[in-house]
């Protein structure tokens, strides 16, 4: 796997939340790694089809998640991840993927991305044994969104 494969999510993460969410998030650790959906955590799947084949996995934890669908929202509190935070979470992932496939196009790299998925742990089995290129967006104050690509 090649990190040329990340850097596209990882500017279009950064641009998405700034815009969306008034955070600037920094680069944590490129790392190769296994996946490993935790409990307490909200993932998003997105497909991508096209040159790039695989998928894009996002994660926030819950606390985090609560955090960024709050500054979404203007500043609105939500207690707990409801079907409108995991609707925001999900347009988000949704944004990050859409804008980096058009930074991908733009080098020549045709994708097409698929609807966001919220995996449920019932779910998380189709990751096992699986390695993904992955790297966290480090928030100030609120958490962590990991991306994970996993390229076939």
């Amino acid at each position: 796997m090649k990190a040329e494969y990340i850097n596209p999510f990882l500017e279009s993460a950064r641009f998405v939340l700034e815009q969306v969410a008034n955070v600037r998030p920094t680069t944590g650790q490129h790392t190769i790694k296994d996946i490993k959906l935790s409990d307490k955590y909200i993932w998003i799947q997105i497909g991508m089809t096209g040159h790039m084949q695989g998928d894009i996995v996002f994660g926030l934890a819950e606390s985090a998640a609560l955090k960024v669908v709050s500054a979404m929202m203007g500043g609105f509190v939500l207690d707990e991840m409801n079907d409108i935070g995991h609707s925001a979470i999900s347009e988000l992932s949704n944004m990050i993927s859409g804008n980096a496939s058009t930074l991908l196009f733009n080098q020549g790299v045709k994708v097409d991305i698929t609807p966001p998925v919220l995996i449920a742990e019932n779910h998380s089995h189709t990751f096992y044994g699986k390695q993904a290129l992955a790297v966290p967006l480090i928030m100030d104050g609120i958490g962590e969104l990991d991306i994970q690509v996993l390229i076939s």
